[in-house]
């Protein structure tokens, strides 16, 4: 074997050492719990369609368990009184203990989600990267002065919202909660997490983590469950402040108006169906390579994932060609193997829903170029998938597949890619490919997206603020915008 295989074999018996370990509880006030109704439910390997283990179900009893918890927390002087240079050194500590169990996690994740573990490593230590960047963001949540006439003085203060409610989804799991715990609990916030229920593992074996720190009982609350129970009651409860909500747009719709029963703030990450644009004179090697990375990274699987690559007339057909011969060396198989590129899908209903689209492609007259071959051994999974010749306007280019398919589409000049890619419901991110860099600020600027690249895709940074346009979303996550999402500000005046 190779130091590879070995470091992954490894970290895969010490994952499954830690699940093995029995039921996965509920976080409540510092104390893991099992759910006040007593029932469970299994966690599903993707890769191999067998038993985990079993987590405890959250309901709507728990959820008032666990605001009772938070806002205990939020009150307590252990937490409303630590000063930010503490919750710096609190949130650097967490960093530092996700950092030194990597590989665990990592292998968590991806017996959890399915991900290949190259791809789960770096979603860890992005968390990391997270933490440390909300870190130093506690001593600067800053209020201000206001100018007057000298008889006062008016000033501004920001101010933590509460107890907040995250709900997020099972794509990339511990990403998704280092940017929901970490942004709340800078500003001074208590937080009651909701993870998928599709992969939640992460999420409880970070909390475990965190209570190995100095952070207070109660300040973090973990509640697996699934999202007409748990997830609803968490966003309808009026003693919640604050829900923040990751996933489809059809449930951020909900979540909208569940939260009106006492006007709580919400942000949401929604949906996404990125214009990936590549013009004639971009560096096509590039461009394609990229390309391919971003609708396959993950098996798909990623709201700002390029599935619309609109391809200039005059290199279509040239792109086409060898967008379908970089996809298919992406390898699809075991999560563990050191040359998989591709993990399975999540459920079999996400890779039955996936597979439908590609008869639906076919029936509207896009052309297959790539892919389309049933997968015949255990696991959900699916090879990708490249169409090209396709209108914006079919369905293939219009709904978000959450699955390795990805949609070429030919344009004119810079007018009518800035058409069709603003033609759709969405507006989470874009990109450009040009070498032209007046062209390349054009273009974006005209784009209606919230997160944009020229010459690449997909990369990221905490201070990079991410968030949509449209049906996209509401509000950003990470960079200065989202401090501002987790607090509130209040005005003072004095008569001097």
């Amino acid at each position: 074997m190779t130091t590879a295989t070995n470091t992954a074999q490894a970290a895969r018996a010490k994952a499954l050492e830690w699940i093995n370990l029995g039921s996965k509880r509920l976080l409540i006030g510092g104390e893991w719990i099992g759910a006040a109704s007593g029932k469970t439910f299994e966690v599903i390997n993707p890769a191999t369609e067998q038993l985990l283990c079993r987590v405890a179900e959250a309901d709507s009893a728990d959820v008032d368990a666990a605001v009772i918890a938070a806002r205990r927390a939020f009150e307590a002087p252990s937490w409303a009184a630590m000063s930010p240079h503490a919750r710096t050194r609190v949130l650097l500590k967490i960093a530092d203990k996700i950092e030194q169990h990597i590989d665990e996690l990592a292998a968590i994740e991806s017996l959890d989600n399915g991900m290949p573990l190259w791809f789960a490593q770096g979603a860890v230590t992005a968390a990391v990267d997270i933490f440390r960047y909300y870190a130093g963001w506690c001593s600067k949540v800053l209020g201000t002065t206001v100018p007057s006439d000298g008889s006062t003085l008016i000033y501004t203060l920001r101010e933590p919202l509460g107890v907040c409610g995250q709900i997020i989804p099972w794509n990339v799991p511990i990403l998704m909660a280092a940017i929901k715990f970490a942004n709340a609990l800078c500003c001074g916030n208590t937080v009651i997490l909701k993870p998928a229920e599709l992969a939640c593992l992460t999420s409880i074996r970070l909390a475990e983590l965190i209570q190995e720190t100095d952070l207070p009982p109660g300040v973090v609350n973990v509640l697996p469950g699934f999202g007409a129970t748990a997830g609803a009651a968490l966003a309808q409860h009026p003693g919640v402040d604050k829900i923040a909500f990751t996933g489809s747009t059809a449930i951020g719709k909900q979540i909208v108006r569940d939260a009106t029963s006492n006007l709580k703030k919400v942000t949401l990450e929604l949906g996404g169906k990125a214009p990936n644009v590549i013009f004639a004179d971009a560096d096509i090697e590039r461009a394609v390579q990229t390309a391919v990375k971003t609708f396959c990274g993950n098996s798909g699987q990623v709201c700002s994932a390029g599935t619309r690559l609109f391809v200039q007339e005059s290199i279509h057909d040239q792109v086409a060609e060898r967008v379908a011969q970089v996809a298919a060396t992406w390898k699809v198989g075991d999560p563990f193997a050191a040359d998989t590129r591709l993990g399975p899908l999540i459920s079999a209903k996400q890779r039955d829903r996936v597979w439908s689209y590609l008869g639906a492609g076919q029936d509207e007259g896009a052309l297959l170029r790539a892919g389309g071959n049933a997968w015949t051994g255990p696991g959900y999974f699916v090879e990708p998938v490249v169409f090209h010749n396709v209108r914006n306007g079919m369905k293939i280019a219009q709904e978000e597949i959450f699955g390795p398919v990805l949609s070429i589409i030919p344009f004119k000049d810079e007018e009518d890619a800035v058409l069709q890619g603003n033609d759709t419901t969405y507006g989470l991110s874009a990109a450009v490919w040009t070498r032209n860099i007046s062209r390349a600020h054009k273009v974006v600027r005209a784009l209606k997206a919230g997160r944009l690249w020229i010459n690449t895709f997909g990369e990221s940074d905490p201070a990079m603020a991410f968030g949509g346009y449209k049906q996209s979303g509401w509000g950003r996550e990470f960079g200065q915008e989202s401090i501002e999402a987790y607090t509130q500000s209040k005005s003072i005046m004095v008569r001097l």
